[in-house]
């Protein structure tokens, strides 16, 4: 989405090919950054340069990147746990006498 609207913020009209390579470098790049705190803005600077986008407009982003990386973050961790949990019962780990309980440590 950074990308999109660093291309309107410098009035730059996409193709369909530099739409593709947005969705395959946005995609490669974050499968070893979701748990890097501010990877997003060296995602964006990947995704801007393979589509020719200039850099600089970065710093138009870097403003508001810390609470989306906040946001970002905080969905990351909760599918980790989501899906720990899942595993956990359905591997018969999980002591549901224990997760159910009113009981706070």
């Amino acid at each position: 989405m950074a990308a999109l609207f660093v291309a309107q913020l410098v009035g730059v009209d996409l193709s369909m090919t530099d739409y593709g390579m947005i969705i395959l470098t946005g995609t490669l790049a974050s499968i070893g950054t979701a748990g890097v705190p501010g990877a997003g803005l060296i995602m964006l600077s990947i995704v801007l340069a393979q589509i020719g986008l200039p850099l600089e407009a970065i710093g138009v982003v870097a403003g508001v990147d810390r609470i989306l990386d906040m946001a970002r973050t905080s969905v990351n961790v909760a599918g980790d746990l989501m899906v720990t949990t899942l595993v956990g019962k359905s591997e018969k780990e999980l002591d549901l006498a224990i997760y159910n309980s009113d009981n706070r440590v």
